[in-house]
């Protein structure tokens, strides 16, 4: 019987401080009901202490699956962040999430995929396992998008939010598991959504803060109609590649981007929104970290066997989707 990867244990981390709507708009001219009309959200949560960034939070949302799997720190082979705001250009912010967290038999990686970053490192894990040279993998979503917001844009400061989601992959002999993936790229839209300073083809300088080159910058309504045609056609292909029917779908836990990209999903998979999972309307989109938080938010709901569809979108342009079937060790 072959080597598959499941989810042994799922933390997440919210910062405490509450940014509402009706502050943003206090910064800008929005509204609560735009807001909501828009996109979904109603709140989001943001890191305010300057000392902390991506590595605390990952480290706190680490800590928490590390101790729901039991899992000494010794035993994690390999620790994978993804994000979007790592901690510095260099080194990877999973080797300084690892020497936080005491681990120091594992090799470490960041993943940067946007958005799609914890799908693509989840797939990257799986794949890690079922080689068969790795049991225990740390995989966590962190961003601090509050970092690279530019809080005097409508269009972009009222979509994102900070926080950390993890879990434990661990390798089983079960037909559970993760099973099969669709995953894409196509960089001829990366100028859609993208921060054009600070990497080596705009390194920073007074003038690209000044101009505000170092935050977000996004064709809202192209993202939009992008996101939806391409999260759909990855999830009917998964299906077909899976062998599964709408009807069989347990869960969806899409990436929580926007709330009518989620009901427009949703609709097309045929399921009810009880077996949506969405906490945009509280956190926002907060990048690599979303997915990660909904699975531990939503971790007590699924059985053994549970049929979980999980799917992203985001800058690059990147997308994908990928079945789960959850796994309970006897």
């Amino acid at each position: 019987m072959s080597t598959k990867a499941y989810i042994a244990s799922t933390g997440s981390y919210l910062p405490d401080y509450v940014l509402t709507n009706v502050e943003i708009a206090t910064l800008v001219d929005t509204s609560d009901e735009w807001i909501l009309g828009r996109c979904g959200v109603k709140e989001r949560r943001i890191l305010k202490d300057k000392d902390k960034a991506s590595a605390y939070m990952a480290k706190m949302a680490a800590e928490k699956a590390i101790h729901k799997a039991g899992v000494n720190v010794n035993e994690i082979d390999v620790v994978i962040v993804s994000t979007a705001t790592p901690e510095h250009q260099f080194p990877a912010t999973s080797g300084i999430v690892a020497e936080m967290l005491g681990i120091k038999n594992a090799w470490c990686f960041d993943c940067m995929a946007a958005c799609s970053g914890f799908l693509f490192a989840l797939n990257t894990g799986a794949k890690l396992i079922e080689s068969g040279s790795y049991k225990t993998i740390l995989l966590i979503g962190s961003d601090k998008m509050s970092s690279i917001m530019d809080f005097t844009n409508r269009n972009t400061c009222v979509l994102f939010g900070d926080g950390a989601g993890a879990v434990i992959l661990r390798s089983t002999n079960s037909e559970n598991g993760i099973q099969k993936s669709v995953l894409r790229t196509d960089g001829s839209g990366y100028l859609n959504l993208f921060q054009k300073a600070g990497g080596s083809l705009f390194p920073a300088t007074i003038e690209s803060v000044q101009n505000k080159e170092h935050t977000i910058s996004m064709s809202g309504q192209t993202v939009f109609k992008t996101a939806v045609t391409k999260i759909s056609e990855s999830c009917l292909e998964l299906l077909e590649q899976s062998k599964l029917s709408k009807a069989e779908i347990d869960y969806l836990i899409p990436h929580q981007a926007n709330k009518r990209i989620i009901t427009a999903v949703a609709e097309l998979l045929e399921l009810p929104e009880e077996k949506v999972s969405v906490n945009i309307d509280k956190y926002g989109n907060t990048t690599c970290a979303s997915i990660p938080i909904c699975l531990d938010e939503w971790s007590g709901k699924f059985k053994n066997g549970d049929n979980i569809i999980i799917c992203a979108f985001g800058a690059g342009f990147s997308w994908g989707s990928l079945h789960l079937k959850w796994h309970h060790p006897d």
